[in-house]
């Protein structure tokens, strides 16, 4: 059984990446197909890993332009051959999930989200990330091409994985499929409180904390506005390209703190008082990291996160995505009163072996019933050409 994984492009390091690293782990002999590969830009962590990338990869200011790119990838992901495959296991959220393999190949998609700048709103997307005028010109043009091919490359896939029942709706809906949840995987033994007592390392703990990249989605500004009005500590973790504009309307209580090292986040968790999470997510992994550090939430009621918090239980849930609604969320919490081990049992579910052995023996699962249809199908037609050769 030989097996491919397909991701969509190594230039930043983020969540999806670290799904893929748990592919890795459960599929350690797997080769990597990818549009883009920069291993500044993944901080090398896929150093080891056999790494395939498409004709994109030469073209100048792709890794660093990539969202510039978005008419040349159809063609570029659908340029790799699978021949010599059994399963590919692509993980999504543009155009992985769109590559071609034979009828003999099973290809399983775990999709992070259906390409959301074809299917939202492509204006936003464009003002979001700060693509270049001449870009934002052109998008509502290309656009439905794009989305035309999304639909169509997304027909090839045998069978879908969702990354949360929030994306599993979205699959049905843009993609006309059934999707499986199966949620991501979270180290969460690494943030546990019990990881806390026995380093020792203690800090204010009188700090709110934002772990994520500075765009626009996730909703920095609000949070910024509502902590100089209260004048409450706010430390942000994150680089981006918000960052300057984000400086400018803060206060002296907000601190950025630009992109910490992966070794020193578990302090940074779990010596906060409180995780701030005003965005909506697909599935919200630095949220889980916190919830798993036994901190509680202020949350933004939309996305998957409602599927993880229970407001006054793991945190406090706002309403809009506003100074004035997240101002009242912090000032209950204020108030209020969480259980840090209750919190953090209730995540302990997506720890990443836990993932592994999930994917793993589903992948298996899946491969065998591939083969007994294909078996099935075979079958018919032998049969159908001896019917045929007998009149």
């Amino acid at each position: 059984m030989k097996i491919a994984l397909v991701h969509d492009y190594l230039v930043q390091h983020g969540g999806a990446e670290s799904v893929l690293k748990a592919f890795l782990k459960a599929f350690p002999d797997a080769a990597v197909y990818t549009l883009l590969y920069d291993r500044k830009l993944v901080h090398g962590a896929f150093d080891e890993v056999d790494i395939i990338t498409s004709s994109l990869q030469k073209m100048p200011f792709a890794r660093t332009r990539h969202r510039s790119f978005p008419p040349l990838m159809p063609q570029a992901i659908e340029e790799f051959d699978f021949t010599d495959y059994d399963i590919i296991l692509s993980d999504s959220s543009s155009f992985a999930k769109g590559i071609i393999t034979s009828p003999e190949t099973l290809h399983v998609s775990y999709v992070h989200t259906p390409m959301r700048y074809a299917w939202d709103d492509c204006q936003k997307y464009t003002s979001d990330f700060g693509l270049p005028s001449v870009i934002e010109r052109i998008v509502p043009f290309i656009m439905n091409p794009i989305r035309m091919w999304d639909y169509a490359s997304a027909q090839r896939v045998d069978h879908f994985l969702a990354n949360s029942r929030f994306v599993e709706k979205r699959i049905r809906k843009y993609y006309h499929n059934n999707a499986e949840v199966l949620h991501p995987p979270v180290n969460t033994d690494r943030f546990s409180q019990k990881k806390k007592r026995e380093s020792g390392k203690e800090m204010d703990n009188d700090y709110y904390l934002m772990v994520g990249r500075l765009i626009a989605y996730k909703r920095h500004d609000v949070a910024i506005k509502a902590f100089n009005e209260l004048g409450l500590p706010l430390k942000i973790a994150g680089r981006g390209p918000e960052k300057e504009g984000l400086q400018k309307i803060a206060k002296e209580n907000i601190e950025f703190l630009g992109r910490v090292p992966d070794a020193d986040l578990p302090t940074l968790y779990q010596n906060c008082k409180g995780f701030i999470f005003p965005q909506e997510e697909d599935f919200g992994i630095v949220a889980i990291e916190a919830l798993a550090s036994g901190k509680p939430l202020i949350a933004y009621r939309g996305g998957d996160i409602v599927e993880h918090v229970e407001d006054g239980i793991h945190g406090i849930l706002f309403e809009d995505q506003t100074v004035e609604s997240l101002t009242e969320a912090i000032v209950r919490f204020e108030s209020s009163v969480f259980n840090s081990d209750d919190i953090a049992k209730s995540v302990e579910h997506f720890d990443t072996e836990i993932f592994c052995d999930k994917i793993k023996h589903r992948i298996e699962e899946l491969y065998r019933e591939h083969q007994e249809v294909r078996r099935a199908f075979l079958a018919k037609q032998r049969l159908s050409a001896e019917e045929y050769n007998k009149r």
